[in-house]
This record gives C-alpha cells, structure tokens and sequence, in this order.
C-alpha cells in the first residue's frame, strides 16, 4: 500500500490541472475533458499524482487539505510567476501556517513558504497540510497507511516518502471540526499493491479510527474511507499483474 495521489474536485479539470502542472513542472499522464492527470515525479522511482476529477458542482466545503509550495530564497519570484499563471492574492490571515496565501484559478487557496530548514529540497511542492482533530494520533494512521515515514529532523506530524524525496505530509491541528457530510475539496488515495487484502485494510482502518463509507454512486473500482478525523481518502485496487 502506498500513497498514489492527490484528488481534486474542478469545475474544470483541464484549467485547473493545467494551472498545477505549470506550477509545479510535472508531467501530463491523462488529458480527458472530465479528467486531467499529472505525475510529480520524487526519486526516478516513487511518483506522486495530481488528478483533477469535474464535479457537477463547486464544492464549497471548507479546505482540510492544503498545499504549500516551496518558494525559499526566491518566494516572491514564485508568487509573481504564479500569479502570471492565474493565481490571485487572498487574505493572509488563513490559520497559524507560514507562507503567502494565494488562489488558485478555482479560487482555492494553497501557500508559497518562505525558506524552511526541512523543505530545502522537497521541490517545488513543499507539504499537504491536513487538517487534524489530533495530529499524534493521524500521524501514526497515516504513516500506517501511507507507508511515509517521520522526517529525520525530528519535525512533529510530519512524514515523508520513504526515499526522503518530495514534499511533506503535515498532519495540523484542525482550526473547526470536520462536517461528516461535507466532502474535502481535496482528498489523498492510497494504492494497494498485489497481495494486499482490502478487506483486511478496511478492519484495520476501523481498528484505528477511521470507518468505511458507503455512498449511493453505483459500482465502484476504489473503497471510500475517512480517517479518525473523518477526512475522506479513496482505497485503490492493486493493478493488475500482467501474466
């Protein structure tokens, strides 16, 4: 089982995931009308997908999960850039999170971090920060079901791939409890890998918190689950061994 992707609720899909992929210099995997696919590349080896899924509405429930990018030394020159790509200047005033606050061309807000210690050479994305009703306990569940590891600086709630390559995974203290009925705007999806047994992924998720969701969408390939804070992530099925 390991972490495979970001997902993204848009309006427009090719807007917004082209908007990402000038931002953060990945690669085009899928350009569909209703779907946009981009791969962030970590080591040569590990990836981290963005994939920005139309949704028939916008979805206007709160931001749980955010993204920083790094912008270091150069953090002005980043947020002039990302504004000459769309981006627009919001409120700074948005939790106790460092970085200049921006809107993406959906109006969803992300970060440009000045130069931190631990995000020297995460690339241009720097974390996702989720929000967390106890960030001690979710860091365990999601190093669990993420396979990401602690980072060596000793950072709390933080993890990281187990290369120690790409950006940080920041488990934050949640600034108003989750809306079980609101869906995050933006989600993470973990992939299981040949041999893994869902249903025994799904008891281990309930063991440590979280719980499955059942939604009236029709058949679907993934399994729905929140976290104990009741953050959404999407369970992938193993890909198929080729014979």
């Amino acid at each position: 089982m390991f972490l495979e992707n970001l997902g993204f609720d848009a309006m427009d899909p090719l807007r917004l995931g082209r908007f990402w992929e000038a931002a953060l210099g990945t690669t085009s995997l899928t350009v569909e009308p209703d779907i946009l696919e981009t791969r962030l590349d970590l080591d040569g080896t590990a990836y981290l997908d963005l994939c920005f899924v139309r949704v028939p509405a916008p979805n206007q429930a709160p931001l749980r999960l955010q993204l920083a990018l790094r912008g270091g030394t150069q953090q002005a020159d980043v947020v002039e850039r990302l504004r000459g790509l769309g981006a627009s200047d919001l409120d700074s005033g948005q939790g106790e999170q460092p970085g200049i606050v921006l809107a993406d061309v959906e109006g969803r807000a992300f970060r440009v971090r000045e130069e931190q210690g631990v995000c020297t050479d995460t690339g241009p994305l720097a974390a996702a920060l989720l929000d967390s009703a106890d960030p001690e306990r979710d860091t365990a569940f999601w190093a669990w079901l993420s396979g990401w590891v602690p980072v060596p600086d000793g950072a709390a709630h933080t993890l990281r791939h187990p290369s120690l390559r790409g950006p940080l995974l920041e488990l934050v203290p949640e600034r108003e409890p989750k809306r079980l009925e609101a869906k995050n705007p933006i989600h993470l999806d973990v992939r299981l890998e040949p041999g893994d047994d869902p249903e025994e992924i799904a008891a281990e998720v309930e063991r440590r918190g979280g719980r499955e969701m059942h939604p009236d969408w029709g058949e679907l390939p993934w399994r729905l689950h929140q976290d104990p804070s009741g953050n959404e992530f999407c369970v992938l099925p193993a890909p198929a061994v080729a014979s």
